[in-house]
């Protein structure tokens, strides 16, 4: 069965942001129907620090540290990234007090779409359309029926590149909102 790069590949990745969102939901519903919504006000500190945790691997490849192995420090970055939102989405719930909070998630939010987008797209969707032409390639086709065949995926693809572009940007207001965001608590808490 032949089936498009939209169907092998955007899908799933729609999915998998679609479960980060539904155990978000699930994780604030359970913690209102235990009456533990306090837990929820803490638990942007500790998801804070798995996300600043994830940093080590975006050291590692721009050489600012020497240790650790890049594959696994991939891996670290990846999962801290999605449990740290996964936690800071939980802290912001459904509430609605100020507005440097929810421009701090929006921002997490599209850096956490866009790290996915590199992790979860670009690399499948390279393999993906490589194999199609290989297979393309053994059936005999010429290049430019090749080419003519891959059209439409190579479009897709060539969008999905270019998410380098704006992944850096966007992680670099995400910490600032998020530091105003922490600055703002640690200056107007009620510390009693």
């Amino acid at each position: 069965m032949d089936t498009s790069l939209l169907h092998r590949e955007v899908v799933p990745f729609i999915l998998i942001l679609a479960a980060l969102v539904l155990a978000t939901l699930a994780g604030d519903y359970a913690l209102h129907a235990l009456d533990l919504v306090w837990i929820g006000r803490y638990l942007g500190i500790p998801g804070s620090l798995l996300i600043v945790l994830s940093f080590g691997y975006s050291m590692r490849k721009r050489k600012l540290i020497r240790s650790g192995h890049p594959r696994t420090l991939l891996t670290v970055h990846e999962v801290f990234t999605l449990v740290g939102a996964a936690m800071v989405l939980v802290h912001a719930g459904v509430h609605f007090n100020a507005i440097l909070p929810w421009l701090a998630l929006a921002a997490m939010l599209l850096n956490v779409f866009s790290g996915l987008v590199g992790k979860f797209l670009l690399d499948r969707s390279r393999r993906y359309v490589a194999a199609r032409r290989r297979d393309y390639g053994l059936q005999g086709l010429s290049k430019a029926e090749t080419e003519k065949a891959l059209f439409w995926d190579a479009v897709t693809f060539d969008l999905m590149a270019k998410w380098r572009a704006v992944h850096f940007p966007i992680t670099l207001v995400f910490v600032v909102l998020s530091l105003g965001h922490i600055l703002s608590i640690l200056l107007f808490w009620n510390w009693r």
